[in-house]
């Protein structure tokens, strides 16, 4: 038995949200609250953790955006935003703040699962690339101090690239540490100071 899918949800229109509410729940959601605004949406968010946040409000502004990029950049969450307001440069802005799916002409019962579904795989695309991104900045920043370390112990003991590599190696087993960290202590007492 899979757990359903938690939502919050923010309706400014009370009759629709209802409406939704209970089509969401026949559909085998689980609503976690109904937020009639979104002040106080970032709380809401961390104090319920919902699976994803559906949005329906007639005129979203800047504060909505600046309360999903928050929420995006502190506790990424899924949202899909149905709105009457399409224009390119506020979907775009909606992007940037975190929304996984936009959809033009608000919310309606049979673009709700379709909606739920590609936010997630949005976000979930989203995520996986953000964290390979990282990664791979890790990568090259490791990179980056291993070299610099390299060339300040081949300038100080007049010994080739090998052999530098190979003192690192050393250093590192010999002190339960890896290599980024030796560098990163060779570079830091080695280097001489920027005047």
């Amino acid at each position: 038995m899979t757990t359903p899918i938690s939502i919050l949800l923010v309706d400014d229109q009370s009759e629709r949200a209802a409406m939704v509410a209970e089509q969401l729940i026949a559909a085998g959601y689980k609503l976690l609250a109904r937020l009639t605004s979104a002040e106080g949406l970032l709380f809401q968010v961390e104090k319920h953790r919902p699976d994803i946040v559906l949005i329906d409000i007639e005129s979203p502004d800047r504060d909505i955006l600046e309360s999903l990029a928050v929420i995006n950049q502190h506790n990424p969450t899924p949202v899909a935003m149905f709105s009457v307001r399409g224009g390119a440069e506020f979907i775009s802005s909606a992007v940037e703040a975190g929304v996984s799916a936009y959809m033009v002409d608000g919310l309606s019962a049979e673009r709700v699962a379709p909606a739920i579904e590609i936010a997630m795989a949005q976000f979930r695309s989203y995520q996986h690339l953000r964290q390979s991104l990282a990664r791979t900045q890790q990568q090259l920043d490791e990179r980056k101090v291993i070299e610099r370390a390299k060339g300040l112990l081949m300038a100080r003991k007049n010994i080739g690239e090998q052999a530098a590599h190979q003192t690192l190696r050393t250093l590192a087993m010999n002190s339960n540490s890896t290599m980024r960290q030796v560098a990163e202590q060779i570079v830091a007492h080695l280097q001489p100071p920027v005047k």
